[in-house]
């Protein structure tokens, strides 16, 4: 049989796709940002809260707007373009796979464009959905069951969940009352637990994960600061505005973590100096979980510094050109 030749396999050839990781406020913005200029990259977010309109500054999106990339709608940063941002409604909600069917959309036209495909994002279950070709159980709606759990606390369906599936802890948004209910439901049909039921498939994208790992002091440290420089960017104003909209509570992107915490000090229930201390504190835990994630995946290549993530990237695209 003869060896195939370079262009064969160049046809042949998975999407190469850049995947930034890693926790909240390690820097995953400012990393995209300079390869996205040094390799003409295009960003795809993974960020499940940054998807959605009229939550900016909150959800750490990069100050930008939307527009028009050689004839393409997209959010843009610094005139990079950036998918799957800023386009959601507040009261809509994707699945994982939705998102990861529109994620692959975009890697084959920024591939066929012959740009680099740049996935950023702190939602660990999108990218690993991604680079794992994850299939889900198709259970419908079942709106008997739904109801029963609409009726309980956040509280006791997460302590519910937990029960039955201890892993969810790590694979389920447990702050979104409609994610924690759907697990449930799947889990109650099927009898099995909602983490067990993903399946794997054949590659769809060759992936390289980078991400900048921080000492927890330090990347605490950041998450404090970054939180700080929000509120003095107008966090709180955007939460106002928020509210004029009519936008309910229990909307799907009120539960991007500190918006709830801020409320309450717009509602005169806690003062500013509490609400912003149970934001970091919130912010915390979250990254917390991030880091319990992206621990499990020893695919991760973890850089000290933006230089040497830079670096890194830089090595992986020039093997096998």
């Amino acid at each position: 049989m003869s060896e195939s030749t370079p262009n064969q396999r160049l046809k042949t050839r998975l999407p190469r796709v850049v995947c930034i990781v890693g926790a909240t406020a390690s820097g995953k913005t400012a990393l995209s940002l300079k390869l996205a200029k040094a390799f003409q990259g295009e960003i795809i977010n993974a960020d499940a809260r940054q998807s959605y309109q009229h939550f900016s500054i909150g959800t750490g999106k990069p100050p930008g707007q939307r527009g028009m990339f050689m004839r393409r709608r997209a959010y843009l940063v610094q005139d990079v373009p950036h998918y799957l941002m800023d386009f959601l409604p507040p009261t809509h909600q994707v699945t994982v796979a939705e998102w990861k069917d529109m994620a692959l959309k975009a890697i084959r036209g920024i591939t066929r464009r012959q740009h680099l495909p740049l996935v950023v994002g702190g939602t660990g279950l999108y990218v690993t959905a991604l680079i794992d070709n994850f299939t889900f159980p198709k259970v419908e709606a079942k709106p008997h069951l739904r109801a029963a759990f609409e009726n309980k606390s956040l509280d006791e369906i997460v302590a519910l969940l937990l029960k039955l599936d201890p892993a969810a802890a790590e694979a389920v948004d447990l702050k979104n009352p409609r994610r924690v209910i759907r697990a449930l439901e799947v889990s109650t049909f099927t009898g099995q637990p909602f983490t067990t039921l993903k399946r794997r498939g054949k590659p769809v994208v060759e992936a390289f994960q980078i991400g900048i790992q921080w000492p927890r002091a330090e990347l605490y440290g950041r998450i404090e600061r970054e939180i700080d420089d929000m509120i003095e960017r107008g966090w709180i104003d955007e939460i106002r505005e928020v509210i004029k909209l009519k936008i309910p509570l229990d909307a799907p992107a009120m539960t991007a973590i500190g918006y709830r915490e801020l409320l309450a000090y717009i509602k005169g229930q806690t003062p500013l100096e509490e609400a912003v201390a149970n934001c970091k504190q919130a912010v915390r835990r979250y990254a917390k979980r991030q880091e319990s994630w992206y621990g499990r995946d020893p695919r991760i290549h973890w850089a000290h510094n933006e230089d040497e993530a830079f670096q890194m990237v830089e090595e992986w695209l020039k093997e096998n050109i």
